[in-house]
């Protein structure tokens, strides 16, 4: 997270696969087919020789197709601020993959660029221009050594941003409430170091940006991979269908096995019965809180503290707590009022509990601390929606919108040569709709 902590990934941490990519294996064809032809141009010593080029003749005739130098930029058309995130990983591919093979060898040639790059964590704002872009990427140097990287620099650029950016939306819609990362069952493993670190720049991206100290929670280990953290969870549906149901018993065994620094997050939804089964865990996981620190075991008796309930409720069914009233599609689901009556009967269940005077204080602490988790088809509206109902949600988790690229998250990186040298002068030379554009955020780089 380099616009953080003043550091660029290193290569080794991103474990890629660096044959294929120097052999062409993940690029489009045609930029492998067109540097090899390039080459073969340079070795015949071939020159310009057409006459409807865009140059003057005389400056055409200097051109030496097969070892054009040119000048590419990488840019996004996103509408409004992109968060960028990606360019370590394309800087590492041009740096480990630009050159050329020769007898079977591979012949690097990386120092011979020259390249520009924002920071990951840095924005941009594309305001509706395709002439007017900001650029994240520079590049000069002969085409035909980096161009095939065209291809796979583009696709990290366009994912890891996407991710970053919509990270950073949902935050906004949360008010800064915790959003969990939930997306990893919705695409390859492969792509989870990536997609966990752009998370993580969208998180910081937000902290930097309001102030505030939201902190990042992943599922899986491999999200983490590239910026050393680790996957967290509790429990899920499968693991309660293991106990036949029986939420109470299976967050008790729960938190008798597992290591008390993971979060007793009861999931509540499994018999379609939260505030019932909410009622029911946090009895049985106090009255074992309680037996403990009355048996002088304080440290055994943190291991039952509930930190939350998770409610992930079907969208197309209607828990029992709630009784129909008006339009009973507003019922279904994780919705506002289900989310209210779970928070009401967190607050006064110890009301109800037999306990001796000096009990009642901390019984109460204890109930009114339990968070509410929500999950389950979340997206931007249905957050926005919640915090200006003022829901009591404490932790939002969000699944495959992570991933949403269409219309206005379209997040689609492309790339331009937009000058070419000849001799030693740079000549604008863009495609008819584009030209070469400045970034003050862009440095060198090398």
């Amino acid at each position: 997270m380099s616009i953080f902590d003043g550091r660029r990934l290193a290569a080794e941490k991103l474990a890629l696969d660096w044959e294929g990519i120097r052999r062409g294996d993940y690029s489009d064809k045609y930029f492998v087919n067109i540097a090899r032809l390039l080459r073969k141009l340079a070795d015949q010593g071939y020159r310009y020789g057409g006459s409807h080029g865009r140059l003057p003749a005389d400056l055409a005739q200097q051109a030496r197709v097969g070892d054009a130098y040119v000048e590419m930029q990488w840019f996004t058309r996103r509408p409004g601020v992109t968060v960028v995130a990606g360019t370590d990983v394309a800087l590492a591919i041009l740096r480990g993959a630009t050159g050329f093979w020769e007898g079977g060898q591979f012949i690097p040639t990386a120092e011979s660029l020259q390249v520009w790059a924002v920071e990951d964590g840095d924005v941009v704002t594309y305001h509706g221009d395709p002439r007017d872009v900001q650029p994240v990427l520079r590049v000069r140097g002969r085409y035909r050594d980096f161009g095939p990287l065209e291809t796979i620099t583009l696709g990290y650029l366009t994912r890891a941003s996407r991710i970053a950016t919509n990270t950073y939306q949902i935050l906004q819609a949360s008010r800064g409430k915790p959003v969990l990362f939930f997306p990893a069952r919705f695409d390859l493993p492969d792509v989870q170091p990536l997609d966990g670190y752009a998370y993580a720049l969208g998180v910081q991206r937000y902290n930097h940006d309001f102030g505030t100290a939201v902190q990042p929670f992943i599922s899986t280990d491999a999200q983490g991979a590239w910026w050393d953290a680790r996957g967290g969870g509790t429990t899920a549906h499968a693991y309660l269908a293991c106990f036949l149901g029986d939420i109470p018993e299976a967050m008790l065994a729960f938190a008798r096995t597992l290591p008390p620094e993971i979060p007793r997050i009861a999931l509540v939804d499994f018999n379609n019965d939260c505030v019932g089964d909410t009622l029911r865990v946090l009895e049985a996981m106090f009255a074992e809180y309680r037996r403990l620190k009355d048996a002088g075991k304080p440290d055994e008796a943190a291991r039952f503290r509930l930190f939350g309930v998770r409610l992930d409720t079907s969208g197309d069914l209607r828990d029992r707590s709630l009784k129909p009233l008006g339009d009973p599609k507003l019922d279904l689901g994780v919705n506002p009022r289900l989310v209210w009556q779970v928070r009401e009967a967190l607050d006064h269940a110890w009301e109800q509990w037999a306990l001796p005077p000096e009990w009642r204080a901390e019984a109460r602490r204890y109930c009114q601390e339990v968070k509410i988790v929500v999950s389950g088809g979340f997206k931007p509206e249905k957050i926005r929606r919640f915090e200006q109902l003022q829901v009591p949600v404490d932790f939002y988790g969000v699944g495959s919108w992570f991933y949403d690229n269409h219309g206005p998250t379209n997040t689609d990186f492309t790339a331009d040569v937009v000058r070419i040298r000849l001799g030693e002068q740079w000549y604008d030379l863009a495609k008819v709709g584009r030209r070469a554009c400045d970034n003050p955020r862009l440095r060198r780089v090398w």
